[in-house]
């Protein structure tokens, strides 16, 4: 492969000069000792050979190994300008609701009072991450992906951008990292490592396994929770409340909150509900939140309770649509059934099952408007 060479030149001064003659830094060939004349020659990668049509493409390597000149043959970085007085969902930032709900959920930001809340009073992670939910478009190029957070904001943000791509949100998607522990996580569909040189297929990559374990807890820690959820800050005090720790590559971390309630019923015996489902902000786009509610029903249902849930999230209303492999018996089933008033307001149906005549005739598979409302049925 033939390697491009770049050359910069500075205008020198005084300061410029003592700094390169004191490490005997210059032109000429190691032990020559010639001085700086102002002139850089950096040696680059040439774009590997790709298919035309790929959904995420990565760049990585340290610091100085020529990921930015590499990534610049791709495209040109877009830098989303923020309005101060607007909320982060806002008109002025994307197209409409659904662009915002959709890129946003992508990347993983699925607080809604972070959404309702102008960019400047996010945390550093998720400023990274709506940051990224404006880039994100068919070709964009996004530089130094990732080292602006922690690791496992890093890792959340991968699955949660992987997902997106494998359900042809975006194509052609380019990044550039220094940091390799993305890899499993993100699983591009190619990777070319600027130490070595190698392109490497990506899509040979297997994603680790994330141990997820749920607890019974207080109510009170309920108040490391509660702002991040979109409703009542408040669980009644009939509530059953549990923790969710999830273990990624090292210790095991609190990151989930899940509380049920009885549900009082004239023709339910034994019913509960679900109350809240609150997933803390790093861990978001990982699939923790429909995971843990699905252990806290099996939990209920192994104690002999009927459990139902209602939720205005397309994540996790569409999760309980669609079939999963159960750990159980191997098999492909549902966990959760829809009840006869999901998707519906006003009298109105405006949600049907994928499998319905409704469905293949066009009217299903997505929610209009309204909530999704499910019994937990588990394996049978």
């Amino acid at each position: 492969m033939s390697r491009p060479t770049y050359t910069s030149k500075v205008e020198l001064d005084s300061v410029t000069r003592g700094a390169a003659a004191a490490f005997d830094y210059g032109s000429g060939s190691q032990g020559t000792h010639v001085q700086f004349n102002g002139t850089r020659t950096f040696i680059g990668w040439e774009k590997p050979v790709l298919p035309d049509n790929f959904s995420i493409g990565l760049i990585v390597g340290p610091s100085g190994s020529g990921k930015t000149l590499l990534l610049h043959q791709f495209g040109k970085e877009e830098t989303p300008q923020w309005k101060t007085n607007k909320a982060v969902a806002s008109e002025d930032h994307f197209i409409d609701t659904e662009d915002a709900i959709q890129r946003l959920s992508a990347v993983g930001l699925n607080s809604v009072p972070s959404w309702c809340s102008p960019y400047r009073v996010l945390s550093n992670g998720e400023k990274f991450r709506a940051d990224c939910a404006r880039k994100l478009k068919n070709g964009a190029v996004i530089d130094e992906f990732s080292s602006v957070v922690d690791r496992t904001v890093a890792k959340s943000i991968s699955v949660a951008i992987r997902r997106y791509a494998d359900n042809g949100g975006v194509k052609n998607l380019v990044l550039a990292s220094c940091h390799y522990d993305i890899l499993e996580w993100l699983i591009p569909d190619w990777y070319f490592d600027t130490t070595t040189g190698i392109l490497s297929d990506g899509r040979l990559l297997r994603r680790p396994n994330i141990l997820i374990r749920v607890y019974p807890c207080k109510r009170s820690l309920w108040r490391l929770f509660a702002s991040h959820h979109y409703y009542s800050q408040e669980i009644g005090t009939a509530s059953r409340t549990f923790v969710a720790t999830v273990k990624l590559d090292g210790s095991e971390e609190l990151a989930g909150f899940v509380a049920s309630l009885p549900m009082p019923s004239g023709t339910l015996i034994n019913a509960w509900r679900a109350s809240r489902t609150v997933v803390l902000p790093d861990f978001q786009g990982m699939g923790i939140g429909p995971r843990i509610s699905d252990m806290v029903a099996e939990l209920h249902k192994s104690e002999g309770k009927r459990y139902y849930s209602k939720t205005t999230s397309d994540r996790l209303g569409g999760w309980r649509n669609a079939e999963h492999t159960c750990d159980k018996c191997g098999h492909q089933h549902y966990f959760w059934v829809g009840t006869s008033k999901s998707g519906v307001k006003g009298g109105k149906r405006i949600y049907v099952r994928p499998d319905t005549k409704a469905a293949i005739n066009g009217y299903g598979g997505k929610r209009r408007d309204g909530y999704y409302s499910h019994e937990f049925i588990g394996c049978n």
